[in-house]
């Protein structure tokens, strides 16, 4: 395990630049009221993938030499990574192969295979898909793209601290989702480097948190996916994580957890109030601060929004204003 990876923000900043976009940094009338604190969503939405995830992927490819990307790459993923990678593939003209495991929405199966990777189901969890993924790596010669544990990905999720910092000089505290750990991580480390009075706060459902169960263990640990509204924060950290595991063990102190029906409210929540339609994994911010944990928080707060990839029943349920959907 590695405790000190360089993370060059400024320089996966400058790689990005010409494929993910700087997002929006809005006031929130309605939670700034709820938290008695100025709140400000960052909206991860309006990439052109409709997730954050565009920024590690792009970071990452971007930095490999050129024979290495002409070989092609592979990732494994829950989906909004996959379409990042296949994303970044498709403009540089390099072939992507995204592996995922049967649980991963139909839709985005189909925004993988619409933008042209070649999609291979392998079982039935996060670690059997990173499993398979790395064996085609072996048998074809091609470059991993880690979806978290990486320090040019995990820098290009840094990008969203860097650019908080430049639109709210004063922030005290950001709201990040949390799964492997490479948003967390990332947005820790660019808090430290240019808004140093600011904290992260790492914000997971109760159903397998893995990173959040790693952190309390004092080390990485493996346990069975559940179903849950957060999909896109399930999966494992692997038990030999050299990174993320580390850097958020280092650099954040809290967290919080909160459950399926906090994470549906906050979905209606930005629908009813702002018309967003996100997934339920960036709407756990927005839970953990409607929920008021944790108890207090100082201000100006930002919550990353971190994508808006919702399977249609999802959307249709939102804007019916009907119960939870049954997991």
């Amino acid at each position: 395990m590695s405790s000190t990876p360089e993370i060059d923000i400024v320089a996966a900043r400058q790689r990005i630049s010409g494929i993910a976009v700087r997002t929006p940094l809005v006031p929130s009338l309605p939670l700034s009221e709820a938290a008695g604190t100025d709140v400000y969503l960052k909206l991860e939405t309006t990439q052109p993938t409709a997730a954050f995830k565009l920024r590690g992927a792009a970071s990452k490819i971007l930095s490999l030499p050129e024979e290495d990307r002409a070989a092609g790459v592979v990732t494994a993923s829950t989906g909004n990574h996959g379409r990042a990678v296949a994303y970044v593939a498709r403009r540089l003209g390099i072939e992507a192969t995204v592996c995922i495991s049967d649980g991963v929405p139909p839709g985005k199966v189909a925004a993988l295979r619409d933008l042209g990777a070649r999609v291979v189901v392998a079982g039935a969890s996060q670690t059997e898909a990173m499993r398979r993924a790395f064996e085609i790596v072996e048998e074809e010669n091609r470059t991993f793209i880690h979806p978290f544990d990486d320090p040019e990905v995990i820098a290009g999720q840094g990008t969203i601290a860097a650019e908080i910092a430049e639109d709210l000089p004063d922030v005290a505290t950001v709201f990040v989702p949390l799964s492997g750990g490479g948003l967390l991580s990332g947005i820790a480390e660019g808090l430290r480097q240019f808004s140093p009075g600011a904290e992260a706060v790492g914000v997971s459902m109760t159903r397998v948190p893995v990173m959040y169960m790693s952190l309390q263990a004092g080390h990485p640990v493996d346990a069975p996916e559940e179903e849950t509204l957060a999909d896109s924060l399930r999966g494992g950290i692997e038990l030999d994580n050299r990174y993320t595991f580390d850097l958020v063990r280092r650099l954040v102190q809290q967290f919080v957890l909160v459950d399926e029906e906090e994470i549906w409210e906050a979905m209606r929540f930005l629908f009813r109030e702002h018309r967003l339609i996100v997934e339920g994994g960036a709407a756990v911010g927005v839970a953990a601060l409607l929920a008021r944990r944790p108890g207090s928080v100082r201000g100006p707060v930002v919550i990353v929004i971190s994508g808006a990839n919702v399977e249609p029943s999802y959307v249709a349920a939102l804007v019916s204003a009907a119960p939870a959907p049954t997991l």
